[in-house]
């Protein structure tokens, strides 16, 4: 893992910064990154992202559900006084990103983004341009290594653990293998010790179309790239000790829709389940 730190005040990446993209890979990162009509993606990324498709032709749809859950939650958490957010497995930067979002809300709000891809480390600059009252960072880490991140994090000086921090998640902990990803979650959530703390998580579940489910994380693992769909209790575990928001654990889709917004999918299109909560 590397800590390779930016922030507003150092806003381009550093020229000896050695980046291997591997693109003849295929990476999750990418995959997403096409499914969700970016591109900054590769031949190998594609023809995986084509595979997968063949077998579940709605991961388009879910992959935009997720980034529709982000969005959301973020705001919530914003419009009810979350001013700092920590974004583990942030991705390629696809705006609106979470600062963004919270920003329009208040400008004011701090974030700091980590990811462990190399290919986010080019596009960090993209993730640092913060409202000028509020702040931004980027740190290079891997979230497997939980006490080297958030050592990562706190370095950088832009949130203060001492007060509320929403940490985020979203579509991460079903590249995590079993066993790592409750002990992951439950050492982050350890260190956000204020109350009103909140964890916002989404995860790819087999519950709603299982067949299909079961077909992608094959492609996923035929291209070397571990993935675990988990069940809704599985998924529960997770915010162990913690106070679901409402609605508690739906899909992606349904953790509190835009009113305004028409989404002519299922959950079973969406295939991923999503929640909110706060440390008490």
């Amino acid at each position: 893992m590397g800590a390779e730190q930016h922030t507003d005040e150092d806003r381009e990446l550093s020229p000896d910064v050695e980046v291997n993209l591997a693109i003849h890979r295929a990476h999750s990162a990418r995959i997403y990154d096409y499914f969700l009509g970016g591109t900054t993606n590769f031949p190998a990324d594609r023809e995986a992202a084509a595979n997968a498709l063949a077998v579940f032709p709605q991961a388009q749809t879910g992959a935009r559900a997720n980034r529709a859950f982000m969005q959301r939650a973020t705001r919530a958490l914003a419009q009810a006084g979350i001013a700092q957010f920590l974004d583990i497995g942030t991705g390629i930067p696809t705006s609106p990103n979470l600062h963004e979002i919270a920003q329009q809300v208040n400008p004011r709000a701090r974030v700091v983004y980590a990811d462990n891809d190399p290919i986010v480390l080019t596009h960090a600059q993209a993730l640092l341009r913060s409202a000028p009252q509020g702040r931004t960072a980027y740190v290079q880490a891997d979230v497997c290594r939980p006490e080297s991140l958030l050592e990562a994090v706190r370095a950088t000086g832009v949130l203060n653990f001492t007060e509320p921090i929403a940490l985020s998640l979203v579509a991460l902990l079903h590249f995590v293998p079993d066993g790592a990803a409750h002990e992951v979650t439950q050492t982050l959530k350890e260190a956000l010790t204020a109350p009103g703390s909140a964890l916002v998580i989404s995860h790819f579940t087999p519950d709603y179309a299982p067949l299909e489910a079961a077909r992608v994380t094959r492609v996923y693992r035929d291209t070397g790239t571990f993935v675990q769909p988990r069940p809704r209790q599985e998924f529960a575990r997770f915010f162990a000790g913690w106070n679901l928001l409402n609605p508690g654990i739906a899909s992606t889709l349904r953790w509190r829709p835009d009113p305004s917004a028409v989404v002519p999918a299922t959950d079973a299109d969406a295939s991923a389940l999503a929640a909110v909560a706060l440390r008490p």
